[in-house]
């Protein structure tokens, strides 16, 4: 049986905007062609909170000063291992994701930019995005939700052990 992945994501907030990664750089990413917010697998011996820090500042070169730790995320996907996500914000960082001339840094992973709260529908999300988006945003306490998908079709979702959409 296959093992499990462990990984991490975060919102970063700014301005009543999220940092979001348009994910077009990599070849083979199951995320190809969405928007995501930054973040990626544990390594080894690291903690959450370790993965978060890490992963931020690899992605966007900003140091977290303030986040907080919102949900687990539990992804299926057909025979894929399931994947753990530990879901966070950030309102505190150093540093800065544009160059001097007003550019956005440079990330290996995918563009990156700042996404008024208001427009993230309008952009190419996946399905469950929206929903622990949504949560995110009616600032629900801290909350377990599983994802079943079949390629990019969400299957059901399960929120707090009570099924909130099943196809």
């Amino acid at each position: 049986m296959a093992k499990s992945q462990l990984t991490t994501l975060c919102y970063i907030e700014q301005d009543d905007s999220y940092l979001m990664m348009h994910r077009i750089s990599k070849k083979n990413d199951v995320n190809k062609g969405k928007w995501i917010g930054v973040g990626g697998h544990f390594e080894a011996g690291e903690s959450p909170e370790d993965c978060l820090l890490r992963e931020v500042y690899e992605e966007t070169g900003l140091k977290l000063t303030s986040w907080k730790y919102r949900g687990i995320v539990t992804f299926i996907f057909e025979d894929d291992p399931a994947e753990y996500m530990s879901l966070y914000t950030a309102d505190g960082f150093e540093g800065s994701v544009t160059k001097p001339d007003g550019t956005m840094i440079e990330c290996s992973e995918g563009k990156l930019a700042w996404i008024k709260k208001s427009e993230l529908d309008s952009l190419n999300l996946w399905e469950g995005d929206k929903i622990f988006l949504r949560l995110l945003a009616e600032d629900e306490p801290f909350f377990s939700l599983k994802l079943t998908y079949e390629g990019d079709t969400l299957l059901e979702a399960v929120l707090n052990g009570k099924t909130v959409l099943n196809i």
